[in-house]
Formats: C-alpha cells, structure tokens, sequence
C-alpha cells in the first residue's frame, strides 16, 4: 500500500526552500552577483510540494529564503512556516452551545460534523455569532465526538452493556499458532447452472504472524457444510493450527466445526459480537480481493462459480503470498517458511471427515432395532438391541457416515445403514444369540411369593379380623 503524503507537513514547503536557495550557501556569488542568482533562480519552474503541477517563485520571496538561511547553522529549520501564536489553543464556546453538541450527538452519532453544524446552527437557541465549521468540527474532534457507522439496535445494546476498552494491535510469534476465518460477500454476482445470478462468498483462512492465505475458496451460501470443506483443505495445505479465530456467525459456532476443531486439538476463539475491528486482518484481506482480485475480472461478463475460483487459485498462490506486504517487509510466504512453525501434521481426509461431527443420543425401538435421525431411520445391529438409549455421530449434511459411538470413551464401534425395507422382506432371519449368559435353572416356585407372604403374616399379627365379607360357605376358612 502506498502511503499518502499530508499536505500539512510544513517540512516539505522547508526542503523546497531550502533545495531553491541551498545552491547560493554552497557557492555564494560573486559581490555585485547577487541579484542576477537570484533573478534566474525566479525564471524557473519548481515542483509544487503539495500538487502535481510546477510553480515559480518571485525574486523578492527568494531573497528573504536566502538571508533568512544565513543566520543560522540549521538552513532547513529557519526555511520552515512560521506556527500561529494560538496553535493548539481552541476558541472557548458558549455552555449553552457545547450542550447542545453534546444532547444531539448521542441521539444521532452517525451524522457528520457538517450535519451536526447545520442542525445545532438551526436550532432555536443557537448563539449569535455562531462560530464557524472548522471551530465547530475541531471541537467535536477535541471531545471525541467522531462519527460512528451506522449499526443495527442490537449491536447498539450490546455495546451499551460492554465497558469501553482500548484498541492495540496483536500478532502472534509463530507460525500456526493462530488462523483467522471468515466469509466474505463478493461484490460481482455468479452465474448458476440454473440460470440465476447469486452473490457468492469467499472463506478465507489466514496465519496470524504471516498473513499467508492457507486456502480461499468461493461458496454459494454460508454453511457449515461449506466451512468445513474449505477449513479441511486449509488444514491439509498448510498443517493444523493451535488456535483458530472467528466470529459468531451460525456456521462458526454449529456443533460439527466446534466438535471436529476440540477434536483436533484446536483452540476456537470466537471475537465479540459486533466487533469487527477484532478480526483487522481478515477484513484488510477482504479490501485486498476487491482491490485487486475482483478488478482485474470486470472483463468477464458471464462470470461463473468455477471460474471464479480458478482465478482466486491463482492470485493467492501467485501473487497475493508472494508479493510484498508492507507491514511485514517481506511476503506471506516468506515469513511462512522462514518463521517458527508450531503447527502439527495434519491427519488424512477420511479422519477429517469423521472429525467434523456432531453427537446426538437417540432412543432404539424395541419393535424392529431402528432409530430416526434427520427424517431417515437407520438400523442398529442386533448385537446392541439391548441399548435403550444409543449415541451417535454424524454431519447433517451427509449421513452416508454415520457411526454409532460408545458414550463414555467416544469410540466408534458400528457404522450405521438406512432401513431397506425392500432387501428386508427377502431376506433371512438370522438367530439372535443371547446378550448375556442365560442363569442356571431354578427350582419349580410352590407356594406364594415371598413379598406376598410376608404381607400376609404381618396382617394376620394385628389380630384384626378380614376386612371383607364373604359370600360362599367356603370362604369361611382360608
């Protein structure tokens, strides 16, 4: 990034000064020679320290540059604006004036100085003279009264409840140690198959200390389906990171990634609602795909999904984590290979794919040994028919891996199958074998049970006579 010069730097105005008249230090003329320097040092066109074009100076502002460069031994200094005798004192304003600054600015911090000036000029008890903008807006700069962007009444709340705290930028030491992800709207539109225009978005996933881009990769829409398929790449390209930041967005925080990232041994920090500036890196980056990715492809009118990522393959591979960042005083790819890495391998494509599950507990029917998950009922093995309660894991987005897991170490012990009923109805029925061992055979029961027993000897001990009547001669004796 290029870095702006600021037209208040007074320096600049002095080693002009100083280039104009330093050649007569150098060399004085000859006496009598003076005026004729200094009359050809006037013809000619110098440039403007503060705009694009050229300039001349009179013979008369010369000659002052010059004597005034002779009287002392620092020429640059003595060629510098003279400062105003009031800087960085402010024009004291009428208390009835900085109220009203102060009651319109917390019903309306989005508006800008010029707005504010109107409104509060406008008002009923506006003071006469009324000061002027530059007074009106340095005063509000003074106070902090800066212009804030336009948030929903949500973020406003939440803000509201937090206790304001300093911005300082961070970077982590090593390589690994931190990514950043996050989605990112596109500013063209997308092609579909099906003929319609859709906005896409962008998953980018970043190193903290190199600000390499381990993988990017365009989506249709913010899944976590779609997360978890481009953090898996990044994984596998670039090794598993210890801690992975991002914000609260409904992907970030479903079950599957937050499971598949304690799974691996990664730290997921989530940034405060509402608190983009947490995140810096990631939205830097995103001004960096606009800037230059999403520019160089106006030409492309029919601009489609897959083109689109063939694109981004390249700029980021070829040119963004190579080229110079400026911050860093090398490129990403760079500091990547040359820093220390604490990053871990990272484990093949089938173990990331389990990873990035989520668990649930289901109850077994007893009828037929199924249990229903997402609207499809899968079969459990006749060898854990006994289990009332069964606990599995599983990626809503693909139920072709579903595993029935053992709840107190985690471990898989069955894959489970949708109900086919079709290939039921023909099949064999196998015989269950016992759960257990079957317990060796009692003797013929005679008499009442125990419980019974007991219950009747205790009633007959009262001495109470049957709370019943009988109504057959044979009731008479028990």
């Amino acid at each position: 990034m290029s870095k702006r010069n600021d037209p208040r730097d007074h320096d600049r105005w002095a080693r002009l000064r100083f280039a104009i008249v330093g050649p007569l230090l150098a060399a004085p003329p000859e006496p009598g020679g003076l005026r004729a320097a200094l009359l050809e040092l006037s013809t000619r066109q110098w440039q403007h320290p503060e705009r694009a074009q050229s300039v001349r100076f009179g013979l008369s502002t010369i000659r002052r540059w010059y004597y005034a460069a002779r009287k002392g031994d620092d020429p640059v200094a003595l060629l510098k604006r003279r400062q105003r005798n009031d800087r960085g004192m402010r024009r004291v304003l009428p208390a009835l004036l900085t109220t009203a600054i102060a009651a319109q600015y917390q019903a309306h911090p989005n508006w800008s100085f010029r707005l504010h000036y109107d409104n509060v000029r406008a008002g009923p008890n506006a003071p006469q003279p009324f000061p002027s903008y530059a007074t009106f807006a340095r005063y509000m700069r003074a106070q902090g009264l800066l212009k804030q962007r336009r948030t929903s009444r949500a973020a406003r709340a939440f803000a509201a409840q937090l206790q304001p705290r300093e911005v300082r930028s961070y970077e982590v030491k090593h390589v690994n140690a931190l990514v950043h992800l996050d989605f990112h709207d596109g500013s063209r539109k997308v092609l579909t198959r099906e003929g319609r225009l859709v906005t896409p978005r962008l998953l980018g996933i970043l190193d903290d200390h190199s600000r390499l881009a381990c993988h990017a990769q365009w989506y249709l829409d913010v899944s976590t389906e779609s997360l978890v398929h481009g953090f898996s790449q990044a994984l596998q390209k670039r090794g598993l990171p210890r801690a992975a930041m991002s914000d609260n967005g409904s992907a970030m925080i479903a079950e599957e990634f937050v499971s598949g990232l304690h799974e691996l041994g990664i730290l997921h920090q989530t940034t405060l609602p509402y608190t983009p500036a947490t995140n810096a890196k990631q939205e830097r980056f995103w001004g960096v795909v606009e800037g230059r990715l999403m520019a160089m492809l106006e030409g492309v009118e029919e601009l489609t999904l897959a083109y689109l990522n063939q694109a981004t393959q390249a700029w980021v591979e070829l040119d963004y984590n190579r080229s110079l960042h400026e911050e860093l005083g090398c490129s990403p790819l760079e500091r990547f290979m040359s820093a220390s890495n604490v990053g871990r391998t990272c484990p093949d494509s089938d173990a990331l794919r389990r990873a990035f599950r989520r668990k649930l507990k289901r109850t077994q029917r007893r009828s037929d040994g199924t249990v229903r998950l997402e609207g499809t009922r899968l079969e459990i093995p006749a060898r854990y028919r006994h289990l009332q309660q069964v606990w599995l894991r599983y990626a809503r987005w693909d139920l072709r891996l579903v595993d029935l897991i053992d709840e107190a170490s985690g471990k898989a012990l069955c894959a489970l199958y949708p109900l086919d009923k079709a290939a039921n109805a023909s099949a064999v029925r196998r015989p269950l074998d016992a759960v257990s061992e079957p317990p060796s055979p009692a003797p013929a029961a005679s008499g009442p049970a125990p419980l019974l027993k007991q219950l009747m000897a205790e009633y007959a001990a009262t001495g109470l006579p049957p709370a019943y009547i009988p109504t057959a001669p044979e009731e008479d004796t028990p």
